[in-house]
């Protein structure tokens, strides 16, 4: 896992990213706000710190798909810094035949990953053809059994959780029981829903 700066500006607040897999942070490049953002991604370990955050009034977290169990497992040993918490289309259990992605879905995409299948599986995050990307197979492949064997995140609590209706990637009825009794919005969107968004506040709202 790395850490690095989408903006610094010296801003009162910070927002802390865990992003999803083989999807860069270009997803949320058109958020605005004020505050200064810094991206995680890579779970193929989560041993990475962050810079420090203590000068901040306020730092949240926005986890999107494996970045939700990403994120709980790599906050599990360490001191809480986050005042705000928020869950995009993920679960604790990210593969899970009820309550994340079901395990022969997950091996399959792991077992079958091509540049070809790639593509495929960004049509089903966006809910549309996307240009073609390069990637890095047998790197991302070893972050997806990273992910398997890694297995449950500890159970916690997000002040807001979004479900999409029109994901393809986490069974929206998987992560409504994943996420019940807690803070849940539907939004008809797909499992990348960003494009419904325009500022990072309505994210925690």
């Amino acid at each position: 896992m790395e850490f690095r700066w989408l903006k610094q500006n010296n801003a009162a607040e910070a927002i802390v990213v865990f992003g999803g897999w083989a999807v860069g942070p270009e997803v949320f490049w058109h958020l605005d706000g004020p505050q200064d953002i810094l991206f995680a991604g890579d779970y193929t370990d989560l041993n990475a710190e962050p810079p420090d955050l203590s000068g901040y009034s306020r730092v949240s977290v926005l986890a999107w798909s494996f970045g939700v169990a990403a994120y709980a497992h790599w906050q599990q040993e360490r001191p809480e810094p986050f005042q705000r918490k928020a869950a995009v289309n993920g679960s604790l259990q990210p593969v899970n035949r009820g309550a994340g992605i079901p395990p022969a879905v997950f091996r399959r995409t792991m077992e079958t990953l091509s540049l070809e299948s790639y593509q495929g599986f960004l049509t089903r995050v966006f809910g549309a053809p996307q240009e073609a990307e390069a990637l890095d197979v047998p790197a991302r492949r070893a972050e997806l059994l990273a992910v398997e064997q890694r297995g449950d995140a500890p159970q916690m609590r997000f002040d807001k959780v979004w479900i999409s209706s029109g994901d393809k990637i986490f069974p929206p009825a998987n992560l409504a029981r994943a996420w019940a009794g807690q803070n849940v919005t539907q939004i008809d969107a797909p499992h990348a829903p960003f494009g419904r968004f325009s500022h990072w506040e309505e994210l925690f709202q």
